[in-house]
C-alpha cells in the first residue's frame, strides 16, 4: 500500500506540469465592433493607438498590454497595465482612442502586442486589440489619419474620402503610386489550385502624385495605392473604393457578393434587367418563398455580412472578395479560430451543414500584409453545398453574429 501511494505521488508533479493554460481562441476578433489598432515609430519608441468603438470601454475601465512571442504563446513576455489611462484616451464620435507608447527595446518583428481590458485575455479574444508586429510596423515612421488629424486604423478609404500622412517629428513629402490591377473573387474551397487564375508578379504603376509634406489628398479612382516618403521607409499599401464602402448600396455592388449563391445565367440576368436593384430584390424574394419578413432578414444578414467582411479583410481588393471574406459570407463569423505560426484555423459548429475545420496560410504582401490564403481541399465540396442549399432555400435568415 504504502509502496502505491509513493508511486502515486510520484507522479503528481508530471500531472500539474502538464496542465497548460488553453489555447487562444480569436473567433472575437471577427465579431462586429472589434478594436482597431496601427502603429508608429518615434525614435526609440513605437506609439500603438488602438480604437475601442462607441460603447465598448465602460467609463473607468482599466486596460493591459502584453507582448507574445506568437500567436500561440501560452504566456506573454511581458504584460503592464497602462498607467495614467485617462491622459491617454481621446473621445471620438466613432469611439475612444487610446495611445500609448512603448519601448522598441523590448519588441521584436513577429512578435505579437494584445491590449485588453483584463490581465488575461478573454475566451474568445472578443473587445481586445491584436496586432502581429511586422517589420513595417515596427519602423514606419508615419500613419494614416483623416482630415482632423486622427489616426485611420485601416488600410482603405473611399474615393469621396481626405486622407493625409503624420510622420513623427518634421513632416515629409510623400508620393502615391496607383497600380494597374483587377483581382477576381475567392474561388470556392473545394477547388483544385491549380486551377485559379495566375496574379501577375509585378504591377505596373498607371500613375505617380507627388505631395508636399502635411497635403490632404483624396484619391479620384478605384483601385490600389502605394504611399512612400523616401526610398528608405517601408512602402504602405492602401485600397480605394467607391461609394459607401466598406457598405455597399448600389445594384452591380449588390449583385457581385453573389457569386457564391447564383449561378451564372442567373447573374447575367440581374445585370440584365431594366432596373437591376429590384431584380435583385426579387431574386431574395423568390429563394425566401415569397416570404417578405424572411427576405428582409436574408437581405440583412447576407449584406451585412458584406460590410463586415470588407472592415476585417479588405487587402488588395474587397474584403468580402477574398479567401477569408468568401467564408464569412457563406457560412458566418466562425465559432473558433486558432493561430499558430503562419496558420489560421477556422471552425465551425453548424449541426444543419455538419461542423467544418478550414485552415489559412499567410501570404502577405506590401498592398495585403494581413492577407491569408485557403488550403483549398475537395472534401470541402459536401460541406460548401450544403451551405449555400440553405441560402438556396431561405433558412440562412438568422442576424449575422
Amino acid at each position: 500500500m504504502k509502496l502505491f501511494l509513493l508511486c502515486l505521488l510520484s507522479l503528481l508533479p508530471i500531472c500539474t506540469q502538464a496542465v497548460l493554460p488553453p489555447r487562444h481562441d480569436f473567433s472575437g476578433q471577427y465579431r462586429p465592433n472589434c478594436p482597431q489598432a496601427d502603429t508608429r515609430r518615434e525614435a526609440d519608441s513605437l506609439r500603438l493607438y488602438v480604437r475601442f468603438p462607441g460603447g465598448t470601454l465602460p467609463a473607468g475601465q482599466s486596460l493591459y498590454v502584453a507582448v507574445w512571442a506568437s500567436y500561440d504563446a501560452k504566456q506573454p513576455l511581458w504584460r503592464d497595465s497602462v498607467r495614467h489611462l485617462a491622459r491617454q484616451l481621446r473621445q471620438r464620435p466613432n469611439g475612444t482612442l487610446l495611445e500609448v507608447s512603448l519601448p522598441v527595446a523590448r519588441l521584436q518583428a513577429n512578435q505579437v502586442i494584445s491590449v485588453q481590458p483584463a490581465p488575461t485575455p478573454s475566451p474568445d479574444a472578443s473587445n481586445e486589440a491584436w496586432l502581429l508586429l511586422t517589420a513595417s510596423r515596427l519602423t514606419r515612421p508615419y500613419v494614416l489619419v483623416d482630415s482632423l488629424g486622427d489616426p485611420l486604423l485601416r488600410r482603405y478609404v473611399r474615393t469621396s474620402e481626405t486622407f493625409g500622412l503624420a510622420y513623427y517629428g518634421l513632416e515629409r513629402p510623400f508620393k502615391i503610386k496607383q497600380y494597374d490591377a483587377t483581382f477576381a473573387a475567392a474561388l470556392p474551397p473545394m477547388t483544385n489550385p491549380a486551377s485559379k487564375p495566375t496574379q501577375p508578379r509585378t504591377l505596373t504603376i498607371s500613375d505617380t502624385v507627388n505631395l508636399r509634406p502635411g497635403q490632404l489628398v483624396r484619391l479620384a479612382r478605384q483601385g490600389i495605392y502605394a504611399l512612400q516618403g523616401d526610398s528608405q521607409e517601408p512602402m504602405l499599401g492602401l485600397l480605394a473604393e467607391n461609394n459607401a464602402y466598406p457598405e455597399i448600396t448600389t445594384a452591380p455592388e449588390l449583385i457581385e457578393p453573389l457569386i457564391y449563391l447564383t449561378t451564372s445565367a442567373e447573374r447575367r440576368q440581374l445585370y440584365a434587367a431594366t432596373d437591376p436593384k429590384r431584380a435583385t430584390d426579387l431574386f431574395w424574394l423568390n429563394i425566401a418563398g415569397n416570404n417578405q419578413n424572411t427576405a428582409r432578414q436574408m437581405i440583412r444578414t447576407y449584406y451585412g455580412r458584406v460590410a463586415e467582411a470588407n472592415r476585417l479583410f479588405s487587402a488588395h481588393k474587397a474584403g468580402w472578395m477574398t479567401d477569408r471574406g468568401m467564408l464569412y459570407l457563406v457560412l458566418g463569423p466562425p465559432d473558433a479560430v486558432y493561430r499558430a505560426g503562419t496558420e489560421e484555423r477556422w471552425v465551425y459548429h453548424a449541426p444543419a451543414i455538419a461542423s467544418g475545420t478550414y485552415v489559412f496560410r499567410a501570404k502577405p504582401s506590401t498592398f495585403a500584409p494581413d492577407n491569408y490564403d485557403l488550403v483549398r481541399r475537395p472534401e470541402y465540396e459536401m460541406l460548401w453545398y450544403a451551405a449555400v442549399d440553405q441560402w438556396r432555400k431561405g433558412l440562412t435568415a438568422q442576424a449575422a453574429r
